[in-house]
């Protein structure tokens, strides 16, 4: 008989181990015991279900090594396992295994081809892009008795941050996700006694840092992390102590006096994105509906053509009724004007009754638009907006982050269509910053009074 002593979990770390959903998520800060919880785990199904067959991912091998390899190793053999350091494989007495994976880079996914496992750990997961994470987590699967599960353990921020929050935090799921396989455990430094213990320094030292950096690792807070270029979007005002300040609004009537603008950002094997705006009386831009698509990205849909993309849009058009039957002004990307084989995206956008002026691509200047209009007001008031269908826009413009190599200017490498569209759309009606002397906790005129509130049936055709 094999006698294992794991040490007392915290809380958050017991409900991680007794969860059994099939995608279960812990984390949300640092010093949370993320690393022990996943061991602690492994040891467990190991010992429970001889032939069971788990693997451990982490990004690089050092890191690999040191937080899993080495420590379980040193817990484990040889009275419980042994390690083949050059399959870098664990074998349990029982018969269960652990294979152990890095994956800096995409390339590093062939190492996975055929790959079947019952239980995946996947280690800081943020700190993979949602391509990988997608990848790994098909590979578990199988067809005996044992548990088929995907643990992942992430800190806001990183390549993946999108896709975590996206179905642990905001629970937007798409389709072939079930919201019931999907659970997760918010566990920060205070948790973890034993960290509190043996380095009572951490958390002074997680004090001392930067702003975002510390809401991010500190907090546990998703909506602010390190190098994001949109700062001010604020999508769930329930996280900030000016509860009313938001960016995202419930559907409304449009006023039939309002102006309607589309702007768009091509895409065929990248994502393509078109928004539609209203623009009241003073001036603020509404995103009031949205189409958006592309190829060759996991779980996103079918191929959009060009000509698949303005047939699509002019249809919305005629049929919406926030469209049917408006003048709408239509500003693009100047590079739908290129011809390179005799028609243009432009052309194209024509044949199909979607007609575009050429908008101003200026890329420092128009990010700087979109912060103006983004700035909140002493009243807690944008110049923005954007319907809670809007779901491009809500995922999309949190995720971006500055070019480290060109700090002013977004990162291009990122899914940056949507908001290059919303760039032309704010450089087509240019606004001056607005100056904030004090901004208060709470609006005297809260949010609610200022916008209508009258729902609308209508929905995205996102």
């Amino acid at each position: 008989m094999i006698t294992l002593t794991i040490g007392r979990p915290s809380e958050k770390q017991r409900i991680f181990l007794q969860d059994t959903h099939k995608h279960v998520g812990y984390g949300g800060a640092r010093g949370g015991g993320k690393s022990w919880a996943i061991r602690t785990k492994a040891k467990l199904l190991g010992l429970k279900h001889p032939g069971v067959k788990m693997l451990i991912v982490r990004r690089t091998y050092p890191e690999l090594q040191k937080n899993h390899i080495d420590q379980l190793k040193a817990e484990l053999v040889p009275d419980v396992a042994r390690y083949n350091g050059s399959e870098k494989r664990m074998t349990f007495k029982t018969g269960a295994i652990i294979d152990f994976m890095y994956c800096k880079n995409d390339d590093d996914l062939g190492r996975l081809q055929g790959a079947e496992y019952d239980v995946i750990f996947i280690d800081e997961a943020t700190q993979l892009t949602e391509y990988q994470l997608k990848a790994i987590e098909a590979c578990c699967r199988g067809v005996n008795d044992f548990p088929h599960r995907v643990y992942y353990t992430c800190n806001p921020g990183g390549q993946g941050h999108g896709y975590i929050k996206r179905i642990f935090i905001d629970r937007r799921f798409e389709d072939g996700e079930k919201p019931e396989d999907y659970s997760f455990t918010q566990a920060l430094v205070q948790d973890n006694a034993a960290l509190m213990e043996a380095d009572p320094d951490y958390v002074r030292r997680l004090e001392a840092l930067p702003p975002k950096l510390r809401k991010a690792w500190l907090d546990g807070m998703w909506d602010i992390f390190e190098g994001q270029f949109f700062e001010e979007f604020r999508d769930d005002p329930s996280h900030y102590l000016d509860r009313e300040w938001t960016h995202v609004i419930e559907p409304f009537d449009i006023p039939p006096g309002w102006r309607i603008y589309r702007s768009y950002d091509f895409g065929y094997a990248k994502p393509f994105s078109c928004g539609w705006w209203a623009v009241d009386y003073d001036g603020r831009l509404y995103r009031i509906l949205e189409l958006y698509g592309c190829t060759g990205e996991p779980n996103v849909g079918v191929k959009w053509t060009a000509q698949e993309q303005f047939k699509r849009i002019h249809e919305i058009e005629a049929q919406h009724p926030y469209l049917k039957g408006k003048h709408i002004l239509g500003v693009a990307d100047p590079a739908i004007w290129n011809a390179e084989s005799g028609e243009s995206i432009a052309d194209i956008a024509a044949k199909n009754h979607v007609f575009f002026e050429k908008g101003d691509n200026a890329r420092i200047t128009g990010w700087m638009q979109v912060h103006y209009r983004l700035q909140f007001d002493d009243q807690g008031i944008p110049m923005l907006y954007a319907f809670n269908t809007c779901k491009a826009f809500i995922r999309t413009m949190p995720l971006m982050m500055y070019d480290e190599h060109k700090v002013e200017d977004l990162d291009t490498d990122l899914e940056d269509h949507c908001p290059d569209e919303v760039r032309y759309m704010c450089m087509a009606r240019p606004i001056k910053p607005t100056i904030v002397k004090e901004r208060p906790i709470i609006g005297d005129d809260p949010l609610n009074q200022r916008i209508p509130k009258r729902k609308s049936i209508y929905i995205s055709h996102g």
